[in-house]
């Protein structure tokens, strides 16, 4: 490698943090690139985009971003696949009956480096590469024959770097990292058709469990980090809001709790009845809990029924997705809740790796008005 300037396609933080750091050690300056449109849905493409900028900005590093434009992106891989890149399949060829590995994936790879050997050029970088060659979920060789393409497509002085990320210690570095700058780091590479893998309510929760062990430290910041973003979205003033007192893998609410209070909100939280059921019970102090079912922290405040009052309802989840479908824990205890909530605006809280792409619903399934993560 002599170029001493390259042009990095990072498809996520975790995946650029250990790259970017042998870089710097090898006096390679990296200026990040990220074009990732295959990342779906939206909220899932603005975290990632918003780790990698972040990790960017710690060190000091040129970060840049390319456009979101997924409608094109899908396009561009349908085409390649519908025509079976030359093996005949009609036109209404269905993605999703590619593999992982398949077309799909090669498609994607030279859609985005193509994208990468652009902006090379546009900078006057003589070389580009990308993290995609570091995940052992991927085929190097597919990476690099999409590299190789879109070098010769380009044709404009910027060549591709195959170097395989996945040897030298740097696998296990990006763990190390990983964990030191507490990065969000999702489980599937980002399309909907990957996504579909976890599609089913007990896998998602399942790894939603693992996620929350992964994340294990960095819980305390992104709570406050989300209590924050709460407190900006919470511009009405409603006069009564639903809340909860959280579990020790929940977003913690307990400053914003406190602070609505304080503002002469009238704060309720619910209370488990019976084995199906819930009830609302007003929160003026911590003084006025007590252990509950499940030991869980439960108000023994005022009965509160107005539940045409309540104009807003903070809700928790195990995960929710764009649509604002929302998965519990299985007991059903909101599900019954809230129907009952006919004015309320209600607002899914959670961690960012609990946004995800697709939550299976059923049509009872009350869908929230928005999430905050």
């Amino acid at each position: 490698m002599q170029e001493k300037e390259v042009l990095l396609h990072a498809c996520c933080a975790p995946c650029s943090s250990a790259i970017v750091e042998w870089m710097q050690n090898n006096n390679i300056r990296p200026t990040i690139f990220y074009y990732n449109p295959n990342i779906w849905p939206r909220e899932e493409y603005e975290i990632r985009k918003r780790e990698s900028k972040r990790h960017a900005e710690s060190l000091g590093i040129r970060w840049i971003d390319g456009d979101y434009d997924h409608a094109s992106w899908l396009e561009g891989v349908s085409r390649c696949v519908a025509t079976g890149a030359g093996c005949g399949e009609s036109a209404d060829y269905d993605m999703a009956q590619e593999p992982e590995r398949g077309r799909r994936c090669e498609q994607c790879f030279r859609l985005r480096l193509t994208a990468a050997a652009r902006k090379a050029v546009e900078l006057g970088i003589p070389c580009f590469a990308t993290t995609l060659a570091s995940s052992r979920w991927k085929s190097l060789d597919q990476i690099n024959r999409a590299g190789h393409a879109a070098e010769c497509i380009v044709n404009a002085g910027s060549h591709f770097w195959p170097q395989n990320w996945r040897k030298g210690g740097l696998q296990e570095r990006r763990n190390q990292l990983l964990k030191e700058f507490g990065f969000y780091n999702q489980q599937y590479c980002g399309c909907e058709f990957s996504a579909r893998r976890l599609s089913t309510k007990e896998l998602l929760r399942h790894r939603m469990r693992e996620l929350k062990h992964q994340h294990a430290g960095q819980l305390a910041r992104w709570s406050a980090e989300i209590v924050e973003r709460l407190s900006d979205a919470i511009t009405l003033h409603p006069s009564v809001v639903l809340a909860y007192w959280p579990l020790a893998d929940e977003v913690d609410l307990r400053p914003l709790l406190d602070r609505l209070v304080e503002s002469g909100t009238t704060v309720l939280l619910p209370r488990v009845t019976r084995e199906t059921t819930m009830e609302l019970r007003r929160y003026t102090s911590r003084a006025d809990l007590c252990e509950g079912a499940f030991h869980i922290m439960e108000p023994t405040g005022e009965l509160f029924t107005a539940y045409d009052q309540i104009g807003l309802a903070l809700v928790p989840g195990v995960a929710f997705d764009s649509a604002g479908r929302r998965l519990g824990r299985g007991r059903g205890y909101y599900d019954r809740l809230l129907p009952r909530l006919t004015v309320a605006r209600k607002v899914g809280v959670c961690f960012p790796f609990q946004r995800v792409a697709e939550v299976p619903a059923e049509a009872h399934d009350v869908l929230m008005d928005t999430v905050v993560s």
